[in-house]
């Protein structure tokens, strides 16, 4: 059972640089060990890692956290935690389950094998998967004609990317709508642990996974206010309107800035080329730096609570730069320049060197591998954290990409 809240905790983000008090991480575990050379494409994997060193390297990654005074929160504690509850139990079995791979017998016999789990058990099998030489008392033509070590319930490798799967704007959290068929469970983890945790109780979920694609490393909170979003592999235009519309009826916004980025893996999130440092610099993926563009869209003020009914004004497209500092009311937006040549800003960008997270204003974490552009930071006046992430970075993400801010201090 889960022991009662004290007091209410403080949640909410209004940028990506105020104080971070807690953090949401997935500490990696027997999912990383199902990535075979066979699926780990299909699971999104560039490689397959060495999962005691990604442990080693995550471990690290959260004691960087703590040490500076930050609230680790681990998803698959708090999955834990809500499976003794039987509606929760209930809703992320049936998710599981639902998969027209399987056809209605095999359906019922996983159903009833998840169902005698223990709360443990049940969260690191909806986490690690079930293969077919697991299920106790499989039948059915399809469990027939599987390979031994075919998935029954697939394994959920990039739950190590937090940030996906929710982003939290002012005090309301988006569970968001993942583009990728292998994701698309942990949004259904994600929101039964904001439905059910006791943590969250009151908390309202602006977003869903039913709704348009839109993910959590396509949106950066630049100021209060004011929200860009990226739009290319992972996030449509649709999702960007959507997440607009919703955050304007609910008075978390006055301004969306949709950015086009390029529909490929390199590029898969905005947050995989450009991350907030300081109130009023980013680190940008040189490539882009004077290429990347904005459409600003606004709505009304006093504008109807129904989010469909809002009206919005799109202006542009403007250089990204320019469209930010106007939002955010400044003169202009600083982009550090890391004064990389073309190969080595090509190598850095791919392994996440401009995926970092700002612990605070002028404070962030990033890959220690990424030497020029965490010198060209800290030549900015950045202080730079540096951690471990050989391992780490075979998904394609970075200190950003695994972690989920659950608050942070206002500016």
């Amino acid at each position: 059972m889960i022991p009662p809240l004290p007091d209410a905790p403080v949640m909410g983000a209004t940028s990506e640089v105020g104080p971070l008090r807690t953090v949401m991480l997935h500490r990696p575990g027997p999912e990383l060990r199902r990535l075979t050379p066979r699926n780990n494409d299909q699971l999104l994997f560039d490689g397959v890692p060495w999962v005691a060193r990604a442990q080693e390297e995550h471990d690290a990654f959260a004691a960087a956290l703590t040490e500076r005074g930050v609230e680790v929160l681990y998803l698959d504690q708090l999955l834990t935690e809500i499976l003794s509850f039987p509606s929760a139990r209930a809703e992320l079995i049936g998710a599981a389950v639902d998969d027209p791979r399987l056809g209605a017998t095999l359906q019922r016999a996983a159903t009833t094998h998840l169902a005698w789990l223990s709360p443990e058990d049940l969260s690191a099998t909806l986490i690690a998967g079930l293969a077919h030489d697991e299920l106790r008392g499989g039948r059915g033509l399809a469990y027939e004609v599987m390979q031994r070590g075919d998935f029954v319930v697939p394994p959920l490798p990039n739950l190590l990317f937090t940030r996906d799967s929710s982003v939290w704007v002012a005090d309301e959290v988006a569970v968001t709508s993942l583009a990728m068929p292998a994701r698309h469970r942990e949004s259904t983890i994600t929101a039964a642990v904001y439905t059910h945790h006791p943590r969250f109780a009151g908390v309202e979920q602006l977003y869903s996974a039913r709704l348009e694609h839109l993910e959590g490393g396509d949106v950066l909170l630049l100021a209060a206010g004011v929200v860009a979003v990226g739009v290319g592999e992972r996030t449509t235009p649709g999702g960007a309107e959507r997440l607009a519309r919703r955050l304007f009826a609910r008075g978390l916004a006055h301004t969306v800035l949709v950015v086009p980025i390029a529909q490929q893996r390199a590029t898969m999130h905005l947050d995989t080329i450009a991350t907030m440092v300081d109130v009023d610099a980013m680190v940008m993926y040189p490539a882009v730096a004077d290429s990347l563009m904005a459409w600003t869209v606004t709505a009304p003020e006093g504008v109807d609570d129904d989010a469909d009914a809002v009206e919005l004004t799109v202006t542009g497209p403007e250089p990204f730069v320019v469209a930010a500092a106007a939002a955010m009311g400044i003169d202009r937006l600083r982009v550090i320049d890391t004064g990389l040549d073309p190969v080595t800003a090509e190598r850095e960008q791919w392994d996440d060197g401009n995926n970092t997270l700002a612990l605070a204003p002028r404070l962030a974490v990033a890959y220690e591998r990424n030497t020029v552009t965490n010198e060209a930071l800290e030549t900015a006046g950045i202080e730079v954290l540096r951690i471990a992430g050989s391992e780490l970075g075979s998904g394609r993400g970075g200190p950003r990409c695994m972690s989920c801010p659950v608050a942070r201090d206002p500016l």
